[in-house]
């Protein structure tokens, strides 16, 4: 059988219930903030900003590590640069060029 024994006076009765109301009150009060619409959009607005950040900083590191490639195959370990690459990738470039404007007068014509 349970113990219904209580040695408590009612004025203690009544100060547990009041502490309980308020830890009550509070714990609804949390609940409903975090319910909120607000607080729900802006927690979907910090994560989306967070995934964000984070692709465009892994993105970052990529770009940066591609020009870093590039850059040490023109250049060399001090900062000439390497003309028997240059050269050929200018003449390239130079080539793809005077085809696009040669096509481009051909269309207009």
């Amino acid at each position: 059988m349970a113990d219904t024994s209580d040695t408590r006076t009612p004025a203690q009765i009544e100060a547990d219930i009041r502490a309980r109301r308020t830890v009550l009150a509070e714990t609804l009060d949390e609940i409903g903030v975090r319910v909120h619409p607000k607080t729900i959009v802006g927690d979907a607005k910090a994560k989306v900003v967070a995934n964000v950040d984070h692709t465009l900083g892994k993105a970052y590191v990529q770009v940066n590590r591609v020009v870093s490639d590039v850059r040490a195959k023109f250049v060399d370990e001090e900062g000439a640069p390497r003309l028997e690459r240059v050269v050929p990738a200018a003449l390239l470039v130079v080539g793809v060029v005077g085809l696009l404007a040669l096509s481009a007068r051909r269309r207009k014509s």
